[in-house]
């Protein structure tokens, strides 16, 4: 996979209180990712990226929720997330990150 296309894949870190549960439990990270990319991709990105070893890759499509405006209903685009398990031990702190 070239270089570019790693910067593309991985959108970034999704914070919500179930990645954080998830994060706690199952040494997980969640990231929301490009539409069109697929586990592969995923995992190769993460290990590049943050220098650590992947064990599974889980992805998600998210539909995107209808809102209600005074100008009528809009929709917020649909989008993907990745589930990543890391290797016993391995972590990423992305405070510290390059």
């Amino acid at each position: 996979m070239n270089q570019e296309r790693i910067f593309k894949v991985l959108v970034g870190p999704h914070v919500s209180e179930k990645s954080a549960i998830v994060a706690d439990h199952g040494n997980q990270v969640v990231f929301k990712v490009a539409r069109d990319a697929n586990k592969r991709e995923v995992k190769a990105a993460v290990q590049q990226l943050f220098k650590v070893q992947v064990e599974d890759v889980r992805v998600v499509n998210v539909k995107g929720k209808t809102k209600r405006t005074r100008h009528g209903v809009g929709r917020q685009s649909d989008w993907k997330k990745a589930y990543v398990r890391l290797a016993q031990g391995q972590e990423i702190d992305f405070a510290s990150v390059e």
